[in-house]
C-alpha cells in the first residue's frame, strides 16, 4: 500500500469519530446527539493547550495526545463503566494496527507516551479528558440532569468537586474547581445585548 493511501484511508477512518456517540448518554440518561467521540477529543485538545502553557509542558505534544486520546475507540467502541466489567479492549493492538502501520511514527509514539501516562503531557492530557467531563456534567447538570449533579457532587451531595479526586496536575485542579463554580452560560453574560450596533 502506497503512503497516500494509507493515510487517505486513515483520515476517512477518524471522519467516523464524527459518528460516534459518547456512552455515558446510557447512565447519565441523556440523549445529546451534539456529544460524540469528536466533538469530546476537539475541546479536551483545547483544554490540554491550556494546560501546557499553564504547567509550562509542551503544548503541541500535549494538544496531539489530547487529539488521538480516543481514536481507538473508532474499532473498539466508548464503554461505560458497566460496559468496562464485561468487555476486554486491546488497545495496544488496535494502536499498533492503526497508528502503527502510518508512514510516519510520530502519533503511535504520542499513543504509546500517553497510555503510559508518565510525562508531563501524557498526565496533562489525562487531565483534560476529565476536565472535559467536568464540563459536560456541568452543562447537564445546569440542563436539571440529576445525574450529572450526582457524578459532580456524589449521590447525597456529600463530596464536593467529586470529579476532581482523579486530576493530577495542580493547574487542571485549579481550572477544575473554577469550573465547578461557573454556569455553562456565563460566557455571555456581558456580551448580550437587545440593540444591533450602529456602526
Amino acid at each position: 500500500m502506497n503512503e497516500e493511501k494509507r493515510i487517505a484511508d486513515f483520515l476517512f477512518e477518524i471522519g467516523t469519530m464524527r459518528k460516534l456517540i459518547r456512552i455515558h448518554r446510557q447512565t447519565l440518561l441523556t440523549d445529546d446527539t451534539s456529544d460524540n467521540i469528536a466533538s469530546h477529543s476537539y475541546r479536551v485538545s483545547l483544554i490540554g493547550w491550556f494546560l501546557a502553557k499553564m504547567e509550562n509542558a509542551d503544548p503541541y505534544k500535549t494538544v496531539m495526545m489530547c487529539l488521538i486520546h480516543d481514536l481507538a475507540e473508532v474499532r473498539s467502541g466508548d464503554h461505560n463503566h458497566i460496559h468496562k466489567r464485561y468487555v476486554r479492549v486491546f488497545d495496544e493492538e488496535i494502536n499498533e494496527e492503526q497508528l502503527g502501520t502510518l508512514p510516519y511514527q510520530d502519533l503511535k509514539k504520542l499513543i504509546d507516551e500517553y497510555s503510559e501516562r508518565k510525562s508531563k503531557e501524557s498526565i496533562l492530557a489525562k487531565d483534560a479528558d476529565l476536565l472535559d467531563q467536568v464540563l459536560l456534567l456541568k452543562e447537564y447538570e445546569w440542563q436539571g440532569n440529576k445525574e450529572a449533579a450526582a457524578w459532580l457532587h456524589g449521590k447525597n451531595n456529600e463530596k464536593e468537586n467529586n470529579q476532581l479526586k482523579r486530576i493530577v496536575s495542580k493547574s487542571a485542579k485549579k481550572l477544575g474547581e473554577t469550573i465547578y463554580g461557573q454556569i455553562p452560560s456565563g460566557w455571555w453574560e456581558d456580551l448580550h445585548t437587545f440593540e444591533n450596533r450602529k456602526s
